[in-house]
């Protein structure tokens, strides 16, 4: 198996919108190459999109230990964990995710998942 091409395809996949398709081609080259981080990291984006949360939550779990200061993958963790229900779980990635990277879609998840807890938001 060529992986590269592989990791092509899931790619294109991903970005046509079939997310399952692209899950099931990035599985077997997360397996062969598990400490590369954007195929991981695909894979992790694959299952969030087609609501493989549990399947989410384990590959962004694993990006995080490799790499405790990845935003990115602390940002869709908590995004993980809130589409879920479980927003207690989700405001310290959403948060840490926010205070490593300015970005609006952090500050955004971090008031809404706030909100659902019913705690006042800082920037309010």
């Amino acid at each position: 198996m060529d992986l590269l091409e592989e990791y092509r395809r899931a790619t294109f996949f991903f970005e046509s919108g079939d997310p399952l398709a692209a899950s099931r081609l990035l599985e077997p080259i997360v397996e062969a190459e598990p400490h590369n981080a954007a195929v991981r990291q695909l894979l992790a984006r694959a299952y969030f999109n087609s609501a493989q949360l549990n399947r989410a939550e384990a590959q962004l779990r694993a990006l995080i230990e490799h790499d405790p200061s990845d935003h990115y993958a602390h940002h869709v963790l908590g995004r993980t964990l809130e589409r879920a229900g479980r927003f207690r779980e989700a405001l310290p990635h959403l948060r840490l995710a926010a205070a490593m990277k300015q970005q609006p879609d952090y500050a955004e998840a971090v008031h809404r998942v706030e909100q659902w807890l019913g705690k006042p938001s800082l920037g309010s």
